[in-house]
């Protein structure tokens, strides 16, 4: 059950890519757009955003455009045309090809970690479909880190019980600066007397049998009456706990099964 959720959220992420249509871009420092006049060549420029937020457009000069969307900006350099006399009704075209001012960060266990332009208005989803969706060690979760007014906040988002319950609500839309991070998937570690010793993928309410299952069973001198396991607690102390079947494994739990010796 728990992978066919991982493989509904594939596939969601990968519908997302090809279902996400372009919205409002909004200029910022940095980004090179490029600008044609109809009927006026002389006019027609590729250049870059400054710092102060402006472009600079023949006849006209500096034009800010910080925080516009194109559409906004082709009237207001066309309004700036007309009312000082240098084109009568023109006919502005203005495009992005470089966004630099609007870009989300998406790193750890992704396909394709990378800085991503935020093209207009993207969700968590979106944004991790971009790059390629979480990787086969990813968690379920990733964290939102956002820097906003000189405070950086972090937020925790469950994506696979988004998609499992449809809440929606939780597909929260990402800004410009923002850092999408997926951990490594919580582990637990196996040795002694199993067929297969090693670190698993800990799923969500695995119990001990579970990973034992897992971990192929036990050897034919392993024994179901001898299960340990060792997990260190908040301070980092090593505690040695005697195993029944049921109990519940947390992350870097590991799990020893000793040898019978009837």
């Amino acid at each position: 059950m728990k992978q066919l959720l991982r493989w509904a959220v594939g596939l969601m992420l990968a519908a997302l890519v090809g279902g996400a249509g372009a919205a409002e871009v909004l200029l910022g420092a940095g980004d090179v757009v490029k600008m044609s006049v109809y009927g006026n060549p002389d006019l027609s420029l590729e250049t870059r955003v400054g710092e102060n937020g402006a472009i600079t457009v023949p006849l006209i000069g500096d034009v800010p455009v910080a925080g516009l969307s194109t559409a906004a900006a082709e009237k207001k350099v066309a309004g700036l045309l007309e009312s000082g006399g240098f084109v009568k009704k023109p006919q502005v075209n203005l495009l992005v090809t470089v966004l630099n001012s609007q870009q989300v960060s998406v790193l750890g266990q992704v396909n394709r970690p990378g800085r991503y332009p935020l093209d207009g208005r993207r969700s968590v989803l979106e944004m991790l479909a971009q790059a390629g969706g979480m990787a086969q060690d990813g968690a379920e979760s990733v964290v939102l880190i956002r820097n906003k007014d000189g405070k950086s906040t972090r937020e925790v988002i469950d994506v696979v019980g988004l998609v499992r319950d449809g809440e929606l609500t939780r597909n929260l839309e990402v800004a410009g600066g923002d850092v999408l991070y997926v951990e490594r998937a919580p582990r637990v570690y196996i040795y002694g007397e199993v067929q297969r010793p090693g670190f698993f993928r800990l799923e969500r309410g695995m119990t001990v049998v579970q990973a034992l299952s897992a971990g192929g069973g036990l050897t034919a001198r392993g024994t179901e009456r001898d299960i340990r396991i060792k997990r260190r607690d908040a301070s980092g102390k090593l505690e040695v706990i005697k195993a029944k079947h049921d109990d519940l494994l947390r992350n870097d739990d590991v799990v020893y099964v000793s040898e019978s010796w009837f």
